[in-house]
């Protein structure tokens, strides 16, 4: 499973820390390939919008090529970039900002949440590696009133 990360200045170093993440810990047996589409480096005046649409269009292509993918924001509270990627028809991004882990698995249960967007001055390292291992490990419901709630999502 491709999985699409991107920030900008405020959530850089907690993208830094979820590589290595990934580079130490195989979540559960499961391998995952992570695609970093930026920042690649600490710059306090960029945007996260380019970062996010860019990581969208490369979810979106794996879409249409059959491939099951995910991505992982980060923000200063996850906001912004949540409702950046909740633009694409078929993103359903969830923020996360600390408090309860049932937040992330509702939005996968229910949800079928494929965007997880976290607000990096609220979580420390540890709870982000929480986040994104319940966001990764949930399984989607496919509970007949969540199908079709979800089909309702999207203007056409």
């Amino acid at each position: 499973m491709n999985i699409y990360i991107a920030t900008d200045h405020a959530g850089f170093d907690h993208k830094e820390e979820l590589k290595n993440f990934f580079e130490l810990e195989n979540i559960k047996g499961h391998l995952y390939k992570i695609i970093d589409v930026g920042a690649t480096d600490m710059d306090s005046t960029d945007d996260y919008t380019s970062y996010v649409h860019s990581a969208m269009k490369l979810l979106k292509r794996d879409w249409d090529m059959g491939l099951e993918s995910r991505a992982i924001l980060f923000g200063g509270s996850g906001e912004g970039e949540a409702m950046v990627a909740n633009r694409y028809s078929g993103i359903r991004a969830t923020v996360y900002y600390g408090y309860d882990m049932d937040i992330i698995r509702l939005g996968r249960e229910h949800n079928d949440a494929n965007v997880l967007s976290l607000g990096a001055r609220f979580i420390n390292y540890d709870e982000m590696k929480q986040a994104v291992t319940v966001f990764l490990e949930t399984q989607f419901s496919n509970g007949d009133r969540h199908i079709r709630r979800i089909s309702k999502i999207d203007i056409h």
